[in-house]
């Protein structure tokens, strides 16, 4: 695992947020409150997206619209948000990407996960990396 400050910050920000999502259900929050929320934190800081999952891979909450998004549920299926799928089952609890152009736009994004702290779910955060910018 990469563990440069760069990345240890967004594995704490995805450990905050995990504590966020179980917090704000207990609340009773709705999904647009949680979802507007974390637009607001992106909006005001570096991160520039939040992507939570349920308990089948599906995005229950997001800063950006998750356009019916969906995890892959196979943690081998060879896509870029596959290694994920293994919070859901317990395998592991922090997955760490390198900074690679997305499938989606060929952005180039850092993406960590944790584990839920309510149920199995990928908790996620995901940073672009601006060209000139560094990792590290």
């Amino acid at each position: 695992m990469i563990t440069t400050d760069h990345t240890l910050y967004m594995i704490a920000a995805a450990k905050l947020l995990a504590q966020y999502v179980s917090a704000a259900n207990r609340a009773g929050f709705d999904r647009n409150q949680v979802n507007a929320a974390l637009a607001q934190i992106c909006a005001q800081s570096v991160i520039t997206e939040f992507w939570v999952s349920d308990e089948n891979g599906e995005v229950e909450y997001s800063s950006a619209d998750p356009q019916g998004f969906r995890f892959p549920l196979d943690p081998s299926a060879g896509t870029q948000a596959a290694p994920f799928a293994a919070l859901l089952t317990g395998k592991t609890t922090i997955v760490v990407q390198t900074p690679q152009p997305r499938e989606l736009d060929s952005r180039v994004f850092q993406y960590v996960g944790v584990a839920g702290a309510d149920k199995p779910r990928i908790v996620q955060v995901g940073v672009e990396i601006e060209y000139g910018e560094s990792s590290g």
